[in-house]
């Protein structure tokens, strides 16, 4: 699936929108002859380098000549521009490795931009920030490098909401969305295509057809294919009143892939026609070998092998073309499956050392994006290693002036700097103290949570239960259960030894917990986990917080109802808290506490108070409230119908 590009915000060519290109040419030439300078000059230079877009070698030989025009004029908000430029070319010349060292270059300028101007930064600044990011998601995301597209594109969404740059931010969205499509996380991806969505809708942008048809993709890679053909009516629908006819054509095969998964070809075939049709009107020779190819395979799954061929041999020839040995490699072997059922081994022969040429180059490809992936990995690890270094000459420098400062302190005020060190040192002493005080308290109450999670009584029961599931329900739905449990008590285990994981995290942990307890207890009760959709993928909460509340809930909430009941987990943001609560319809607080007055168990009355500590220990580290509520929940009636828990937390991110 190609991926949105993102290029240099430019305002040049605002003043020649009905010119031609070759016009537009001629003009910025003709200005650069009057002999410019200074910053028009880089600006003019760069906006003929983006008119040879067509033309990458071009492209990159003004851009270079705009980058040694913005040092010579020493203009580092040019060089950043330049920068990026000669990154774009580097794309399209599909030199990646040379086009994520051009962007970190651009990054750095723009971030050395941002943090001299500090308040007074410009807007245009934190746009060729966001730019760079943009960019270097784009690389990562061409290599398959997923984990670093996602940092950038995230860092480049925030820089572009902060400027409310909307249109491009949505463009990001659609970016994450992909990249979560090619990792086939499809919920993730329908996430981020509907952000860029509603973005969309809201701003009129002609560009929802497209986005509609990505949601209807990943729909039908999904399996939901009546939500799919709903997104697709859409759609077409929008790319009408819109007009773009690449997309259209996209999207007909798509419609088509729908049709041909419903087993109705007649509706396929239609479909892949309309495709054709249009891409040939507009000379797109890569929709066109597609839409080829899918022809030939309807063909095929109805036996009519004399159309199969005549299609397939069109999409292998016109993909080999245009170099798309993917699309080669498909056609020649449906070609070569045809002949060898018609009996034809020679033709058959034929098609399939065709098919093991295309197979050969494919892999090579991949091979070769594999070894660029590895390059550009080591860059990102060079340039950490450079910035540890600069760190610590700053450090040695920083500590270097500081002890001169001393010096000349001890020799102006010797009194002085005496009374200073004694209460400097008193000060010291007990930051130390308290502050090695709350590391370790911090670690014993979460080793303590740990084991209560964990505990050999709790272990006991579930293995009883998947035992006992093992005699009554058969083996494959017992290793679904052992799988969870085994996964909760790997995952208790390393979460256990972070001080912060991510929401997600926290909640698959909930997850496989409550199933467990679902087995236990004979599923007496049902449990929804919930997420406010405004919480960041990187948000964090400390690991196994809510688990012991959770706890409660079942055990002394529902059980003890003895009938069937509710839990509900929910994720919440309110003025900058993380709200976290935990709902049972259960036989409330109150009557809870008179069922245990004469059998408190030490576990229990741990688990609460471990808990509260805990929330004292991140209250005390962030300087913000962490609090906990416990609140009896009423029916119309007035009678009790429930406990609920809320934990106020300060909002902390996992990559801080």
């Amino acid at each position: 699936m190609k991926l949105l590009k993102l290029l240099p915000v430019l305002l040049l060519f605002v003043c020649w929108p009905v010119l031609s290109q070759d016009k537009v040419l001629d003009s910025l030439n003709a200005r650069l002859s009057t002999g410019i300078k200074g910053a028009e000059k880089v600006e003019t230079l760069i906006a003929i380098a983006n008119m040879y877009e067509s033309e990458p070698d071009k492209m990159l030989k003004f851009a270079k000549k705009a980058l040694d025009a913005s040092v010579d004029a020493k203009l580092n908000d040019k060089k950043a521009d330049s920068w990026l430029t000669i990154g774009n070319a580097n794309i399209l010349l599909s030199h990646y490795t040379k086009a994520l060292k051009s962007f970190n270059n651009s990054q750095v300028l723009y971030e050395d931009l941002l943090k001299a101007s500090g308040k007074m930064a410009t807007d245009d600044i934190r746009i060729g920030l966001a730019n760079a990011y943009g960019c270097i998601g784009i690389v990562c995301s061409e290599q398959n490098n997923y984990a670093k597209a996602l940092e950038y594109y995230f860092k480049s969404l925030k820089l572009y909401e902060a400027t409310n740059q909307q249109d491009v931010a949505a463009i990001i969205y659609n970016n994450i969305g992909n990249v979560y499509e090619a990792q086939k996380d499809y919920t993730k991806a329908l996430e981020y295509f509907n952000k860029a969505l509603w973005i969309q809708k809201k701003l009129d942008d002609g560009s929802t057809a497209t986005t509609i048809t990505n949601i209807g993709k990943t729909y039908l890679a999904k399996n939901d294919d009546d939500k799919a053909l709903e997104s697709f009516t859409e759609a077409e629908l929008q790319f009408k009143e819109h007009e773009n006819s690449r997309g259209l054509a996209e999207l007909y095969n798509n419609i088509g892939n729908y049709y041909k998964k419903k087993n109705n070809y007649a509706a396929a075939e239609k479909s892949y026609q309309q495709a054709l049709s249009i891409f040939n009107q507009t000379g797109e020779k890569y929709g066109a070998s597609a839409s080829l190819g899918y022809l030939g395979t309807i063909y095929a799954l109805q036996n009519k092998d004399k159309e199969a061929i005549k299609y397939l041999e069109q999409s292998s020839a016109l993909a080999e073309k245009i170099g798309v040995p993917e699309q080669v490699k498909e056609s020649e072997k449906a070609l070569s499956d045809i002949y060898e059922r018609m009996g034809n081994t020679k033709a058959a022969l034929k098609h399939y050392k065709k098919y093991s040429a295309a197979k050969e180059t494919t892999a090579n490809i991949d091979n070769i994006k594999s070894m660029v992936r590895e390059e550009l990995n080591y860059e990102f690890e060079r340039k950490a290693s450079l910035q540890r270094v600069e760190n610590e000459k700053k450090q040695v420098l920083f500590d270097e002036q500081a002890k001169r400062h001393t010096q000349q302190m001890i020799f102006t005020g010797l009194s002085a700097l005496l009374l200073f060190g004694i209460a400097f040192l008193v000060y010291s002493r007990v930051q130390l103290k308290k502050r090695l005080t709350l590391q370790r308290d911090l670690a014993e109450y979460e080793q303590k949570a740990l084991h209560l999670q964990m505990n050999p009584h709790f272990v006991f029961n579930c293995l009883g239960s998947i035992s006992s599931f093992i005699v009554q329900n058969g083996t494959d739905s017992a290793i679904k259960y052992l799988s969870k449990f085994s996964k909760l008590m790997r995952l208790t285990l390393e979460y256990s030894k972070e001080s912060l994981i991510p929401i997600d995290k926290e909640i698959e942990s909930l997850q496989n917990y409550l199933e467990l307890e679902q087995l236990r207890f004979n599923r007496m009760f049902e449990f929804s986990i919930t997420k406010h959709p405004d919480i960041e993928d990187d948000m964090a909460i400390p690991p196994l917080l809510l688990q012991p509340f959770v706890e409660n809930a079942i055990i002394h909430g529902i059980v003890p109802k003895k009938e069937k009941g509710n839990i509900y987990v929910n994720f919440g943001l309110e003025n900058d808290k993380l709200v976290c609560t935990v709902t049972d319809d259960g036989i409330g607080i109150n009557r809870s506490r008179k069922l245990k007055e004469n059998s408190v168990t030490v576990h229990k009355s741990m688990a609460l108070e471990i808990t509260r500590k805990r929330l004292e220990v991140i209250q005390a580290v962030t300087s913000r409230p962490a609090q906990v509520e416990i609140k009896e929940t009423k029916n119309t009636e007035g009678f009790p119908s429930g406990t609920r828990i809320i934990l106020n937390l300060p909002v902390q991110y996992a990559t801080n």
